[in-house]
């Protein structure tokens, strides 16, 4: 395998993982980045840009990230809590009068952010072109009876966290999530990564495609509770119709869904540019950047959901609008926070450890928080450390 960029010396470990997840666990295109302190210590890519292609994948190859796309949007309200904007113990009816509809008038702003909002899903799907219009979304969840109490218990808001986030931010600020991304972090941090891939910037990305495991992987494919498999498999559960929000799934490959701006899903980015993203969370970068203030970074970790899902049917924990460290999804210490993207990528920063990292990949496996190929690297990297 040709694997292209650079590692710091007592990194090795994390590139040796790099090279194995291609031989042995099934990576077709794929790229890790990780910094340390502000400073770039690893930053690798191989593999093709496209899953099922040939041409090799570039230096500036980005790839559609699913859900690792939460973490990097909810540095937005976060900013804007930190700027005095959002008020995260608010009702969300203060910004937008319109939710508290069907049981929801109670709801906080960190209620939704640590989808605790009883919304995870919708009574009709919507489809693509509704979840991407700027609207509809919004529309339905805001009409939407809640599936339980907001603020009792929680659930992954798989799909409809898009569109709550998105029109909280607009109520807020009267300007959209993607927007405030790239004019006021994206574009002072240098980060190619959008929500609502522009035009201009189309022909860099890859190509996705689901992929099963290879048989070289061994007894490293994991094998789902068996409560787990019946969730997913059961049309009628909170499971299922929480991922099926948007009903037909969509064409990831396509123009026009990446150029949605669906912080749920469908960010676009490299994995240099989580990584410095995260790292820009926790602590100054190379050229004096930085996104949160220290209290903001504390409260960035803080847990505000834990215990069982009503989603995803294990336990999980969450701070606002991340994903903390845990048995379901694995980062490198209980301080990390972050977020996985379901079928293989995963970023986060860990203050602790002073690290922010980033893994992008292009082979869509079954994995929804912990993919084989993103904690190997993970292991490999705590193995430096």
């Amino acid at each position: 395998m040709d694997i292209k960029g650079v590692v710091a010396e007592g990194f090795e470990p994390v590139r040796d993982a790099f090279v194995r997840n291609f031989q042995v666990l099934g990576d077709r295109g794929a790229a890790v980045s990780v910094y340390r302190d502000g400073r770039k210590v690893v930053d690798l890519w191989g593999g093709t840009k496209d899953a099922n292609g040939t041409e090799p994948w570039a230096e500036d190859t980005a790839q559609i990230v699913r859900s690792a796309t939460k973490g990097v949007a909810a540095a937005v309200p976060l900013l804007l809590q930190q700027r005095g904007l959002l008020d995260l113990d608010a009702p969300v009816s203060s910004y937008w009068p319109e939710f508290k509809a069907g049981g929801k008038e109670r709801t906080r702003v960190r209620d939704l952010l640590a989808h605790r909002a009883g919304v995870p899903a919708l009574d009709r799907g919507l489809t693509v072109a509704e979840a991407a219009d700027g609207v509809s979304g919004a529309r339905a969840v805001a009409a939407q009876r809640a599936f339980w109490e907001p603020g009792t218990e929680h659930g992954y808001h798989a799909q409809t966290f898009s569109w709550l986030l998105s029109e909280l931010v607009l109520r807020a600020t009267g300007r959209s999530l993607g927007g405030i991304l790239a004019e006021e972090i994206a574009e002072p941090l240098g980060l190619d990564f959008w929500i609502g891939l522009p035009e201009s910037e189309e022909h860099r990305v890859g190509r996705v495609a689901p992929v099963d495991p290879p048989e070289s992987a061994g007894t490293l494919r994991t094998r789902p509770k068996r409560n787990v498999s019946a969730a997913y498999a059961d049309p009628d559960s909170l499971t299922r119709r929480a991922f099926a929000a948007i009903d037909p799934l969509p064409d990831e490959n396509d123009p026009a869904y990446r150029a949605a701006e669906l912080p749920a899903s469908a960010g676009i980015g490299t994995a240099r540019a989580l990584a410095r993203f995260y790292a820009a969370t926790i602590g100054v970068v190379e050229d004096g950047a930085r996104i949160f203030t220290p209290a903001t970074t504390a409260l960035a970790g803080k847990e505000f959901s834990s215990g069982p899902d009503r989603v995803l049917v294990v336990n999980t924990r969450f701070g606002p609008g991340y994903m903390l460290h845990g048995p379901a999804s694995p980062l490198l210490s209980p301080a990390s926070f972050g977020h996985p993207g379901r079928g293989g990528s995963l970023a986060f920063a860990d203050p602790e450890a002073g690290i922010g990292f980033g893994y992008v990949t292009n082979a869509h496996a079954k994995s929804v928080t912990a993919d084989p190929r993103a904690q190997a690297l993970v292991r490999a990297l705590r193995s430096a450390l």
